[in-house]
């Protein structure tokens, strides 16, 4: 087993198996530029060189299945947060607004108001389950998928570049 030597370890091997989501255009990003100004974080200020890792990226981006993984998710997320939102927002108007509703007994000393501030925490974990099952069973694979064709671009890439020089 190797040690690893911090962030950049291996970065000189190309085709070493390595973290296909490092962006080697966004690392520097904000950091000093050695006269105590910061670089600039424009991406248009970059210099674009053919076959880049922002080329092979915005590739990706326009790409079906990207587009499918993002729709996929949309699909779930915006509905869940519309939900969960009405649903807040309505338990925080009806405690508000029709206070006696809230303070009537449900059983013994349990109220409206406690059941449905329970509601928010159920509510709450149920819909992270919900949207971890979805995340597992509609988008991970796909999404890995993207994450490894991403991982082959930069790796050729790499390859074309050490043999250019």
């Amino acid at each position: 087993m190797e040690k690893d030597d911090g962030r950049d370890a291996g970065r000189d091997r190309p085709g070493d198996l390595k973290d296909p989501w490092y962006d080697e255009l966004a690392a520097g990003w904000g950091e000093l530029d050695g006269t105590g100004t910061p670089t600039p974080t424009d991406p248009a200020a970059a210099p674009r060189r053919h076959g880049s890792a922002a080329d092979i990226y915005l590739e990706v981006q326009a790409s079906a299945a990207f587009q499918e993984v993002r729709r996929r998710y949309r699909r779930f997320v915006v509905p869940a947060v519309i939900a969960f939102f009405t649903w807040y927002v309505a338990y925080v108007v009806t405690a508000t607004t029709a206070p006696g509703l809230m303070a009537r007994p449900v059983a013994g000393a349990v109220n409206v108001a406690m059941v449905a501030g329970l509601g928010q925490f159920l509510t709450t974990f149920l819909l992270t389950w919900a949207y971890a099952r979805h995340a597992r069973l509609r988008r991970d694979r796909p999404a890995l998928d993207l994450r490894w064709a991403v991982f082959e671009q930069n790796r050729e890439r790499e390859l074309r570049q050490g043999a250019e020089r």
